[in-house]
């Protein structure tokens, strides 16, 4: 008869409990000789315990208290006489006695996994005295372990790698699995290993767990990942043992074991000649089926005839080849170029060289193609030289370009006027002769910097540049003089001989060998009394005194001209006149003060005082004119010219009106122009049908009249108009007066409206209304009739 698992589990627990049963249910506490034991009140032979070790079978199923074993003493007769007590870990809770028998039961389900054993402690007493028969003594019970954990891998799931291509038996990882169950007891504990799924690939140790590689050369490129399923049996592996799986995910990290291969064995680019230089021609890239550092790229060219004119580099990123320009390009020169460039990994594995070279080499064509370019200046700067004294016209230079393209259009030169603003120079449009267009001044501009332009005749889009760099040659063409304006003083008690000024001069031209400057006084200053001039012969002039004091009461200031000529070829001349103020000086000769007007001014008052004073006769004057000013017009009447314009506004409140579209209001320029005629306002949302015809003139009428059938028509005229604004509009002409025929010009009493309401309450609502009282009430004269 087959069993399955679950029976034969269950089979093999029976058996285990039935010899447990019939091992442990006759252990009693058997007799023994020993010393006498001596209680109060009589004495009596000591019976000792022997206590033997419990086991109990655990995860019990059944239904009933689990029987453990039973606790005798000799003593027990049988009559009830002798009482059992049970203590220690687990009395009463797990584990019960009778007392009476001394039969000890499990009430509760054990688990070794959670505890052991158990130590208790157990006696006996008479039952009527309550006291001890026997000493306590203390005895274990002892779980017995059955097969009830499963192998559990705790630190998985696992990822581990390893080199493709890696020789069997190259170790992977290794697992472990942890069983519950007592290692010491059976074969619950004993685990073995094997692999579920992972085959052929893979194996793994069945006592340490390690995984191992087992087939040789396993190629990422082929499939770079694996999931294998590892189990671990415990009963070393038997039928009826528990189990336990575990995943492991196996990458095959890379290794350069694949050359470099390019897709192609030539390519072809065109490229116009006009690329600049650095520009990138192509970019070409070796396929490698590694990854990382295994697929990094070098390349070079090894041949051709574009060695100097290109290069190429790596990409770090995508390790394409790139191709760039070193020189520039001329289809004239050279329509094509051929180079051979080779691939190759930068860190070959000698372990793969066998496979074959690690490089590959492949053709690159590439096809310069025409393009029409600008004409190209002979030289990339042309200097020049031109003295400031050549006429207008004179030829400087010449400048040169020609057409570089096969067609070699004739030449055109023109300036770029933005680098000759005045208009210095002309150019030759088919020579490119260079002529001077104005006088030019070196002291001005010393150099011009001018861009010549030139562009071919068949296509004018197509423009060089030249630059020329025309220096300005100097000649003597500017006198010297004095190098700063000198304030030049001389104590009144100068002494002869005493130098009061050194000078110097400056001059704009620019000679050859320096400047050289000589001084002299004026020929018909060479005999005064008063200076003299000594020269340095180190382009500097002295002046000293020739008599003995200054007054200032006499002359104040006095002027030396001096003569001053250079050394230039022709030599040019100037007289230069030096003003010299006497002062009055301290005694170590700092001048005090050099006023003349000074000794004519009252005793104790400067001119600072005198000024001041002044200033503040005019301010008083000011006040006074703009006082009476003031006063004069508060004097004048309220009487209005007529050419006056007057606008009065009126704020009333709790008044409807037009708003901002309301400009009519307090207009007096209708009343003040009676022949004008008014522009009809049309309405927006009113189409006028009626035409009013024009006002007639009103001329030698009186005024009242006037102005009465002027108001009358305007209010005929806003009654029936179609086209006049939708809103009341209150208008004031100030025109006043005691009986005035125009009557009321209120808009609440127009003759379409026959208002006679009385507005007499108004007077009754306190004074802040007495002005409308007496506006609109018909008890007072109204205020506007």
């Amino acid at each position: 008869m087959k069993l399955g698992k679950v029976e034969l589990c269950h089979f093999l627990q029976l058996i285990a409990l039935f010899l447990c049963f019939s091992g442990m249910s006759q252990a009693e506490l058997p007799r023994s000789r020993s010393k006498p034991y001596f209680q109060s009140g009589r004495s009596r032979t000591k019976r000792s315990w022997v206590w033997n070790q419990f086991f109990v079978l655990e995860e019990y199923m059944g239904s009933d208290p689990l029987y453990v074993g039973k606790l005798h003493s000799d003593v027990d007769k049988g009559d009830g006489s002798i009482k059992y007590i049970l203590s220690g870990e687990g009395a009463s809770s797990i584990f019960i006695i009778d007392e009476n028998t001394g039969d000890i039961h499990a009430t509760k389900r054990l688990d070794r996994e959670e505890q052991a054993y158990y130590t208790l402690r157990a006696q006996a007493l008479d039952r009527l005295t309550n006291k001890p028969v026997e000493p306590e003594s203390e005895f274990v019970i002892k779980i017995q372990d059955i097969n009830d954990n499963e192998p559990k891998f705790l630190d998985g799931p696992y990822t581990a790698g390893v080199p493709e291509m890696s020789p069997v038996g190259t170790s992977v990882v290794q697992v472990t699995a942890t069983d519950a169950d007592d290692p010491t007891y059976g074969n619950s504990a004993r685990v073995v290993y094997s692999i579920l799924q992972g085959q052929p690939y893979f194996s793994v140790e069945p006592k340490t767990g390690v995984i191992k590689t087992a087939l040789p050369n396993m190629d990422r490129e082929a499939k770079d990942q694996y999931l294998l399923v590892i189990q671990a049996k415990d009963m070393v592996g038997q039928n009826g043992g528990l189990s336990g799986t575990t995943s492991v995910t196996v990458t095959l990290t890379d290794v350069n074991d694949n050359p470099p291969r390019f897709p192609r064995r030539s390519y072809q680019y065109n490229v116009p000649e006009s690329l600049p230089v650095a520009s990138v021609v192509a970019r070409i890239k070796a396929a490698d089926a590694d990854i990382g550092v295994n697929a990094e790229m070098e390349y070079k060219i090894v041949d051709g005839d574009g060695l100097g004119i290109f290069k190429i580099s790596a990409d770090k990123d995508t390790q394409e080849g790139i191709i760039t320009i070193q020189k520039e390009l001329d289809f004239e020169a050279k329509t094509s170029y051929t180079l051979r460039i080779e691939a190759a990994n930068r860190d070959a594995d000698p372990r793969f060289l066998s496979l074959g070279p690690f490089s590959d080499t492949t053709t690159v064509k590439i096809i310069v193609e025409d393009v029409d370019e600008p004409p190209v200046f002979s030289s990339p700067l042309y200097p020049m030289e031109v003295s400031e004294a050549t006429q207008v016209g004179h030829i400087i230079g010449t400048v040169a370009a020609h057409d570089p393209d096969s067609s070699n259009s004739p030449v055109r030169y023109s300036i770029d006027r933005n680098t000759d603003l005045e208009r210095y120079f002309n150019i030759d449009a088919n020579s490119g002769v260079i002529t001077t267009a104005k006088s030019l001044d070196r002291e001005t501009n010393a150099v011009h910097n001018i861009t010549v332009l030139a562009m071919e005749s068949q296509n004018p889009s197509q423009v060089g540049r030249g630059y020329v760099a025309i220096t300005i040659l100097d000649i003597n063409d500017n006198a010297p003089e004095f190098a700063m304006d000198y304030e030049t003083t001389v104590c009144e008690n100068a002494q002869p001989g005493q130098v009061i000024q050194k000078i110097s001069a400056v001059d704009k031209d620019e000679p050859s060998n320096g400047h050289q400057f000589y001084f002299s006084l004026t020929t018909d200053m060479t005999n005064n009394h008063n200076f003299s001039l000594k020269d340095n012969k180190d382009n500097t002039a002295s002046i000293l005194t020739r008599r003995n004091g200054f007054r200032r009461q006499e002359q104040s200031v006095y002027y030396l001209p001096i003569f001053i000529v250079d050394s230039g070829s022709p030599s040019l001349s100037s007289t230069n006149t030096l003003t010299i103020r006497v002062c009055d000086c301290d005694a170590d000769g700092i001048a005090q003060t050099c006023n003349a007007e000074a000794y004519v001014l009252p005793a104790g008052l400067s001119t600072g005082a005198l000024i001041a004073i002044l200033a503040c006769v005019l301010t008083l004057l000011v006040l006074i004119l703009l006082i009476v000013t003031m006063r004069r017009r508060k004097k004048e009447p309220l009487i209005f010219d007529e050419e006056r314009d007057i606008r009065e506004n009126i704020v009333r409140y709790d008044d409807e009106g037009g708003g901002e579209e309301d400009t009519e209001a307090f207009d007096m320029a209708a009343l003040r122009n009676l022949n004008a005629i008014r522009d009809s306002k049309t309405r927006r949302d009113v189409t006028p049908e009626i035409q009013f015809l024009s006002r007639p003139t009103f001329k030698n009428i009186p005024d009242n009249v006037i102005f009465r059938e002027f108001i009358w028509e305007r209010l005929k005229e806003a009654d029936v108009d179609p086209g006049a604004p939708p809103y009341d509009s209150l208008q004031t002409y100030a025109f006043e007066g005691n009986g005035s025929v125009a009557e009321s010009l209120s808009s609440l009493d127009s003759i379409s409206s026959n208002s006679d309401q009385n507005y007499d309450y108004l007077s009754d609502w306190g004074p802040r209304f007495k002005r409308l009282a007496e506006m609109y009430g018909n008890g007072q004269e109204s205020l506007y009739s």
